[in-house]
């Protein structure tokens, strides 16, 4: 596979894209605004420390998840990737791509070659980008066509591990809640034509126009674990009242060895 961070194209697509600052945020939080002082060391900040793990974050997606178990609970989602090396990327999610989106949660991505290597329980923590790729509900915002198509004949055969912390959609203030396992569109009907919509109008795209751009990318099959929701197979944190099993293990196993 070419790796895009090299490739002609796609270079130029960094320096011509934009696709950004037209979707806030869905929540404003409490708390007093940031005082002068604070302001300025922010400033000091950005300019004299090293932020070497976000340089690489220099991929926009654009799509949509589900909550795993209530396909009703949609939300779109802005993915700000990492592509650590030729199978293995990483993707910081806001609920916006302007100055003041929240962070709702963090998505990774494999290749096939690594998804078939997971043992089979994990498998079902995982979504395939087939569907989203092919419909042209996943976009790119900001670079050209050809440079978008060659990123999608990447992404079409890829799996997604989707967490989400922030459940912004809720009009929820604040982080709180239990975190959530997310999932990815598989079939037509699925999502909300309007929200569809609304995000097509804000992007000057058609979603229409890009699933008829991508009939020519090949597809190969899907896991029969991934998308495990489709069978019914639910996988969800669970927030619990009684000490973490986990801990009273480690506990255990200390103690043991104590005597």
């Amino acid at each position: 596979m070419k790796n895009l961070h090299f490739t002609g194209v796609f270079f130029l697509s960094l320096l011509s894209g934009c696709g950004g600052n037209n979707t806030p945020s869905n929540v404003t939080s409490p708390g007093d605004e940031k005082t002068a002082k604070e302001e300025i060391l922010n400033l000091g900040a950005d300019l004299l420390q090293n932020k070497s793990p976000l340089r690489g974050f220099n991929a926009y997606l654009d799509g949509f998840h589900f909550y795993n178990g209530n396909m009703y609970a949609q939300m779109e989602a802005h993915h700000y990737v990492n592509q650590l090396n030729e199978d293995l990327y990483q993707a910081i999610i806001f609920d916006g791509n302007g100055d003041k989106a929240k962070i709702m949660g963090v998505e990774y991505i494999i290749t096939e070659k690594l998804f078939r290597t997971l043992p089979a329980e994990e498998k079902k923590l995982w979504h395939s980008h087939r569907y989203e790729v092919k419909s042209g509900e996943l976009i790119a915002p900001g670079i050209p066509d050809i440079a978008e198509h060659e990123l999608m004949e990447k992404l079409v055969s890829t799996y997604g591990k989707t967490i989400h912390t922030w459940h912004t959609d809720q009009q929820r203030t604040l982080p709180i809640g239990s975190p959530m396992v997310m999932m990815g569109f598989t079939a037509d009907g699925q999502i909300n034509k309007q929200m569809l919509a609304d995000r097509d109008k804000r992007f000057k795209i058609s979603t229409i126009g890009k699933r008829k751009n991508r009939e020519d990318i090949p597809i190969h099959a899907i896991d029969p674990l991934a998308n495990a929701w489709q069978k019914g197979e639910i996988r969800q944190f669970v927030i619990s009242s009684k000490a973490d099993s986990a801990m009273h293990k480690h506990q255990g196993i200390m103690k043991k060895s104590s005597n």
